[in-house]
């Protein structure tokens, strides 16, 4: 792959597994310095850091809660002191809570909402100061934020917020050249996953419903990130990309 974002530096939440770990490793392959965000993931973060200074780039690993917009801010902090910019925000940690709606508690709204909502607002609070134009945020939601799914009412209404909020962002810092979408992803059988009690049914559902065979890998929705950041899609924001092999026209 050619080098298509040299030069540019990523801030990756939620970098150490998954579809975060995948974003990380696609954007350093096409010529980034990369950030990686982690909860206590803490090995995990270390070895895609290495997997990143293997390539050849730049590669930093800082512990956070994205929820509390304190922990992010001084995550920023130990981030510019090896950065002086930020071109790419991806906001990929997220938590939930599966349980029926009825049995949710305040606790838990708070929860979802602030991990996976309002972690995006203050990523771009931290990062617009020291992002230049051409600068992309990507905030990753799911499916649950227009299909009612059992067990992911508060997950759901979190990432409906998401989108939401991305549009307004987009229209915000439209006139600074920065641009801000959304990547909801299908079925993918990351680690997450595994905590759902439905999750061989899902996996099976997803497979007979979906027009292209291909299982969803946390590769593919990393390529769909990545396409969002390359200068091709610089009229593109306020848009959510849907990456699920077509699940979701079929019916």
């Amino acid at each position: 792959m050619s080098e298509s974002l040299s030069g540019k530096t990523a801030f990756i939440t939620g970098g150490a597994r998954g579809i975060g770990r995948a974003t990380a490793l696609k954007l350093a392959r096409a010529g980034c310095d990369v950030a990686i965000v982690y909860f206590n993931s803490h090995q995990e973060a270390e070895e895609v850091c290495q997997a990143i200074r293997d390539l050849g780039r730049r590669a930093l690993a800082v512990q956070a809660d994205v929820s509390d917009p304190a922990s992010l801010a001084e995550a920023f902090g130990e981030f510019r002191k090896q950065f002086d910019k930020v071109d790419i925000v991806v906001s990929n940690a997220a938590i939930g809570v599966l349980r029926p709606a009825l049995e949710m508690t305040l606790k838990h709204w708070r929860r979802c909402m602030e991990t996976n909502a309002l972690a995006l607002n203050t990523l771009a609070q931290q990062a617009v100061p020291i992002m230049p134009e051409g600068g992309v945020f990507i905030g990753l939601s799911s499916m649950g934020s227009v299909r009612a799914i059992p067990h992911y009412s508060f997950i759901g209404a979190s990432k409906a917020a998401l989108e939401s909020l991305a549009r307004a962002l987009a229209q915000e810092l439209g006139s600074r050249g920065i641009r801000v979408n959304i990547v909801s992803a299908g079925v993918v059988d990351t680690d997450a996953l595994k905590h759902f009690p439905n999750r061989e049914n899902l996996l099976a559902e997803s497979a007979q419903r979906t027009p292209i065979p291909t299982p969803l890998t946390p590769e593919h929705v990393a390529d769909a990130i990545y396409l969002l950041c390359l200068p091709e899609a610089a009229l593109i924001t306020g848009h959510t990309l849907v990456v699920d092999g077509g699940y979701c026209i079929s019916g």
